[in-house]
């Protein structure tokens, strides 16, 4: 675990966990060696930080490569942040540079480490459940790692969107784990990882609860 990470847990996640009083269901269903994706639903800000602080192990986001490349103090110290905290890093441009994360997490995951993925891209901008896009199957599958499906409960009660700083409010938050898919001998055609992701987002849906809508989220505006 990385060092900045392990100060983490022991700072801000004992924070979160003693202040918020998430509950959590299905710890048993965290492995507790090899590589996994966790695929989740995506309410809030307040989701990655409750995930972290719920998942005993490290467990990598995805941050976008502006963090890694500014300049001055300011990118310096978001740099610093980015590396010590084990983010993966995206580029925000589509096509081949948009693989790059897929280049780094792939090994991380065939070395063992957990990463985190949000199927449907972006927050949801009502409370339901969108259509998820087939990147965490077509990751898994390379990985050969199974996926956890992951569902959050009341983050957006907490943080909605626009609001910079959660509202401390406990046992308002729920965090559920499935069990793990396996993903070992599935296909990687079209078809096959679309029935996967599919298959991902129902579970994530039975342990929501949340409206399913049969279409991709709109993206936020920057």
């Amino acid at each position: 675990m990385p060092l900045l990470y392990s100060i983490g847990k022991v700072t801000v996640g004992k924070v979160l966990m003693t202040g918020w009083r998430p509950h959590v269901e299905g710890i048993e269903n965290i492995p507790q060696t090899g590589g996994a994706i966790f695929a989740g639903n995506h309410l809030s800000v307040a989701d990655e930080l409750l995930l972290g602080a719920a998942v005993p192990r490290h467990l990598a986001f995805w941050a976008k490569s502006d963090y890694f490349t500014g300049t001055g103090v300011k990118g310096f110290l978001n740099r610093k942040l980015m590396e010590g905290l084990g983010a993966i890093r995206v580029e925000r441009a589509g096509g081949r540079a948009a693989l790059t994360a897929f280049d780094a997490a792939i090994p991380a995951l065939r070395g063992g480490e957990l990463v985190a993925v949000y199927p449907e891209g972006t927050r949801s901008p009502d409370g339901r459940l969108y259509r998820g896009r087939t990147g965490v199957a077509r990751l898994a599958v390379a990985a050969g790692v199974p996926i956890i499906p992951v569902g959050v409960l009341g983050t957006d009660k907490v943080q909605p969107i626009g609001r910079l700083v959660p509202k401390l409010q406990r046992g308002v938050i729920t965090v559920k784990f499935g069990k793990p898919i396996d993903t070992v001998g599935r296909s990687d055609d079209r078809t096959a990882l679309r029935e996967l992701t599919d298959q991902v987002m129902g579970e994530i849906q039975r342990l929501t609860g949340q409206e399913y809508v049969p279409r991709y989220a709109p993206k936020r505006e920057e």
